[in-house]
């Protein structure tokens, strides 16, 4: 086993140092080789730019004069440059007027000439550049050249493999002297560290080589052997501590099943309770409704008879008396509905669904217009409300909210009201119910949604004092929350959230 550890690092270490070897060769090489090619590339192409000018000033006049003699005299100058091929000279109206092909070659003059400047064609190098007159163009001069970059690419290439061919033969030599003044101390670390996974005898201690990082690696391993050896001892003492610790804590987990089962039981017990306390409470609000209601229509029944029955006989002031009986009978009835109404909100199963806020609220004002009509009275709906709530309990939230804010806007000088919805900061949606009548003192605002509580005289403005508590109970059904603000004189305004709004296109 020391053996194959220490020939696995030889090979590391040889690896590491040919490894690096090769990448910093091949940069080196490839940063060199790219500066050349591109510096041959940049200088090539403006030799040949010059050289097209050189011939564009001397066939300019030629050219002029229409002397294409001139111009083939001037072009056969450039048999002393063997990388020009072939070479051309074109009138203005891309009619070839004078021509170069060097012998042995059998490149082919463009029938037209092309769009200025150089481009690479194979191995050749072509280029377009206009002859310019005082204030025209004269023609175009065409160079076709041996373009080398490919060759020089394959030779820089050729030298490449064989500068990396001997660099990589050093770097093997040297890196197999270095890995023996590494592999060596590592090998008999490597055995003490096998002598004590075998025997489990942590007293053993690994030779310290020298003081390089190698002698650090050996003062570290011998100072773990001996942590090793202290955390052994004290880990034994803890197992047998643990030991009892688990059968504790098993006597504690049956403990707690038992529990559980017992808890089980007593929800089970509870659960059937509250069906049954619902149940009886469901019979005691048919039995209140039908009982009280009865002689509630016995009272009012007999008070209307006299009223209509006697109507010259009666007294001034007993007819008043009967009025205010008759009266009383309907706030009675109308308080029994909202009781039982605000009981079933409680008791009734949720029903989650999109809903459109902005035809449901429509709904509700167009049935209030119809039950009292106030042209005065300015109504805004917003457009795109939309939530995921029960329809009909969010109708009977909207019913008491635009109710109220219709009531008590009856003695504004110009009343209105506002329905709709806005994102908090947070981002949630919170929808709203904003008018400007008699609204409140925000002191006595805590009990504005509390049962029977209410902040105006019933000979003011009447009603139950149940239809907020109703709305609340709604609202925190649905998880959500309500709150209202408001100012003496200055109208209130009414917020509330659901526990998963829907979404406001508006």
């Amino acid at each position: 086993m020391n053996r194959r550890s220490a020939s696995t690092l030889r090979r590391i270490v040889i690896r590491m140092v040919l490894a690096t070897t090769l990448v910093a060769l091949v940069v080196a090489l490839a940063a060199v080789a790219g500066y050349e090619l591109r510096d041959y590339h940049r200088t090539w192409t403006a030799d040949v730019t010059t050289q097209a000018e050189l011939i564009g000033q001397s066939t300019a006049a030629a050219l002029a004069f229409d002397d294409p003699a001139t111009a083939r005299e001037s072009l056969s100058l450039l048999r002393f440059r063997p990388q020009v091929r072939a070479a051309a000279i074109y009138t203005a109206r891309g009619e070839l007027f004078a021509s170069y092909v060097r012998e042995g070659e059998q490149a082919e003059l463009p029938e037209l000439p092309g769009n200025e400047g150089t481009r690479i064609d194979g191995a050749n190098l072509v280029l377009f550049r206009r002859i310019l007159g005082p204030d025209q163009i004269l023609g175009t001069v065409y160079l076709r050249t041996h373009y080398a970059l490919y060759e020089r690419i394959r030779d820089y290439l050729l030298i490449s493999l064989l500068v990396i061919a001997v660099a990589m033969l050093v770097a093997w030599l040297m890196s197999r002297q270095l890995q023996q003044r590494v592999t060596g101390p590592v090998g008999a670390i490597a055995q003490v560290a096998r002598n004590v996974v075998q025997n489990g005898d942590y007293s053993q201690r690994a030779p310290r080589a020298g003081a390089d990082e190698v002698g650090v690696l050996a003062d570290a391993f011998n100072a773990m052997l001996a942590e090793i050896d202290k955390r052994t001892s004290e880990l034994e003492a803890a197992n047998a501590e643990l030991g009892a610790q688990v059968s504790e804590r098993e006597r504690a987990e049956e403990e707690v099943l038992r529990l559980n089962a017992e808890l089980e039981d007593r929800v089970r017990d509870r659960t059937a309770q509250l069906q049954t306390v619902n149940q009886e409470l469901e019979a005691f609000s048919y039995s209140v409704s039908h009982d009280l209601r009865a002689p509630l229509r016995a009272i009012a029944g007999f008070s209307q008879a006299l009223v209509e029955d006697f109507p010259d006989d009666a007294p001034e002031e007993a007819r008043r008396y009967l009025s205010r009986i008759l009266a009383g009978t309907r706030h009675m009835g109308q308080l029994i509905d909202e009781l039982l109404a605000l009981s079933r909100v409680s008791r009734t199963a949720l029903s989650r669904e999109e809903v459109d806020l902005t035809e449901l609220a429509n709904g509700v004002v167009e049935e209030l217009r119809q039950q009292e009509p106030r042209p005065e009275l300015s109504i805004t709906v917003w457009d795109g409300m939309r939530a995921v709530a029960d329809p009909r309990l969010l109708r009977a939230v909207y019913v008491n909210l635009v109710g109220n804010a219709w009531k008590f806007t009856t003695r504004a000088q110009q009343p209105k009201i506002e329905v709709g919805a806005v994102r908090d900061s947070q981002g949630a949606l919170v929808y709203f119910v904003r008018d400007n009548g008699a609204g409140f003192d925000m002191a006595y605002a805590d009990k504005l949604f509390k049962a029977f509580q209410r902040l105006h005289s019933g000979n003011d403005y009447k009603g139950t004092g149940i239809g907020l508590a109703t709305v609340q109970r709604i609202v925190h059904r649905h998880g959500g929350r309500i709150w209202a603000e408001g100012q003496v004189g200055k109208g209130a305004t009414f917020h509330f959230t659901l526990g998963h709004e829907g979404t406001e296109d508006a």
